[in-house]
This record gives structure tokens, C-alpha cells and sequence, in this order.
């Protein structure tokens, strides 16, 4: 089997602080992270390794040239094989443009590396949590697609795809290939072996760039493509304490309000 593993690098949630003059992210300092939803896919995808040895798991990032890192954590953990994608002319691009460039990357890494027969994203980005990446992907490659999923099986030409649903789980079997997305399973990940950690520091990552995605329309990648803008970008402001009234009986904490409210011109 052969597996396409979507991953984007994106800065500690736990970090972040927002500039209150330009309203944009502080990035200095920040650390990045391969989003914790992408690890899930990563960590379904070696599950299926485990139990399909032959199984080849390949992962692709789009962003800067220091998103390696975040490839480099994957093939640590159980990726073979990993494919950056960078260019100038994709930067700005909002969810439908980035979808339309990673489906125009897969189809270049399939000469390379052959069909996939399913690509694995997470449900969302920690620091967009639009989770339309991957159902837009989907649609550019004319795939089924399973959302919201927590474990996977191969059976046979299929997917047995236990997903999330709103009163509990349900398992949905889709076709060979397919796209499925992933959210926090009841397990947590595997760590990487030193073994592993080493080798990957040596591998090699292919880059991708405009010029070798021949099929690709750029009009439709980048600011260009992207119908959407981020206009603003803010942290709600702190809530500040409520006040408790609790008097000895009803009837005083009832007075106690009144007198409360009142005296803030509320009422």
C-alpha cells in the first residue's frame, strides 16, 4: 500500500501572542510544531505499516524551507520518504488555493513515487482550525473522502474508517483511493527511536517548487488564487471576574443584588 501523509508545520498554540499594533502573529521565538491532527494521520498511517509491512509512507508539507524540520520529525516517527513544497509564488495562499497546489503536488510526487492509494491529512491546522484543507483536497482529486476519523483498517481494496460522530462512532468502509481525515484518537502517537531520529537527520527532502508542478495553474495559487483574506487577526479580550453573592439566607442575597445592580446604574 502506499500512503500520502499530509503535515504542515505550525507555531506552538500554547506560544502565541498577537502584535496589538498590526493585529498579526509574533512568530519570533515561537516554536513550531508538526500539528498535533497531522501526527494522528501520520500515527494511522504506520498503524497500517504495522500490519502491512510492505506499506510505503510518504509525507508532503507546503511552506519555507524551515518546514524540513517538521518533515524530518515525520520520517523520525515512520515516514520513508519525504516532499517539501515551496515557492514565492504560493505564499498568501488561503485553504482552496493550498488545495489546489498540494493536489497539483500529489499528482507530480505519483510520477516519482507511484499511485497512492490513500492520502491521510488532519481534520485541521492548529493555527487556522478551518478544517477545509482536506475535503478541498478531495475534491480536486476526485477522491471519496472520510472526515473526522480516529482509527483505520485495509480491507482488501478499502478503508474501514472508524470516525468521530456527533452521538458517539461509526465505522464507514470508502473505496481505494481515498482521502480521510483525522482527529484525536483515544491512543497517543509513537515516539521516534534514536535509530530513526539519526536517519533522519541524513535523509534527503525533495523539494517541489511552481516550476516543477507542470500541470499547475498559478493564477489559481498564492494571494491570486485565494478568494479569502485575513483581514484581522486579535485575542479576545480577558472576561474579568464575576462577583458571588451568597448571603445568609434567599431573601438577603436577593436584597444584596438589587442593591448591587443599583448602585451600577444597571437598574
Amino acid at each position: 500500500m502506499n500512503i500520502l501523509v499530509c503535515v504542515k508545520q505550525v507555531p506552538d498554540t500554547t506560544e502565541i501572542k498577537i502584535d496589538p499594533k498590526t493585529n498579526t502573529l509574533i512568530r519570533d521565538g515561537v516554536p513550531s510544531i508538526v500539528n498535533p491532527f497531522d501526527g494522528y494521520a501520520l500515527e494511522a498511517a504506520a498503524r497500517i505499516k504495522d500490519k502491512n509491512p510492505d506499506t510505503k509512507i510518504v509525507v508532503m508539507s507546503m511552506g519555507p524551507s524551515q518546514a524540513e524540520a517538521a518533515l524530518r520529525d515525520c520520517l523520525a516517527i515512520a515516514a520513508d520518504k519525504a516532499y517539501l513544497v515551496s515557492d514565492r509564488a504560493f505564499g498568501g495562499s488561503d485553504t482552496l488555493a493550498t488545495s489546489y497546489i498540494l493536489s497539483s503536488a500529489v499528482k507530480k510526487i505519483e510520477e516519482l513515487e507511484g499511485k497512492f492509494d490513500a492520502v491521510f491529512c488532519g481534520k485541521q491546522a492548529i493555527d487556522g482550525d478551518t478544517a477545509q484543507v482536506g475535503p478541498e483536497l478531495a475534491e480536486h482529486l476526485g477522491y471519496p473522502q472520510v472526515t473526522y476519523g480516529l482509527e483505520v483498517s485495509l480491507e482488501d481494496d478499502s478503508l474501514h474508517v472508524l470516525r468521530e460522530a456527533e452521538d458517539g462512532t461509526e465505522i464507514i468502509g470508502v473505496k481505494l483511493p481515498c482521502v480521510v481525515t483525522f482527529t484525536k484518537p483515544s491512543f497517543d502517537p509513537r515516539f521516534p527511536t534514536i535509530k530513526r531520529k539519526m536517519a533522519a537527520r541524513r535523509a534527503k527532502i525533495e523539494q517541489l517548487s511552481a516550476a516543477d508542478l507542470t500541470t499547475i495553474d498559478l493564477t489559481r495559487a498564492g494571494l491570486k488564487g485565494s478568494p479569502t483574506k485575513v483581514k484581522k487577526s486579535f485575542v479576545p479580550p480577558r472576561k474579568e471576574a464575576g462577583v458571588v453573592i451568597k448571603e445568609a439566607t434567599p431573601e438577603d442575597s436577593a436584597h444584596k443584588l438589587f442593591q448591587t445592580l443599583n448602585d451600577a446604574h444597571v437598574i
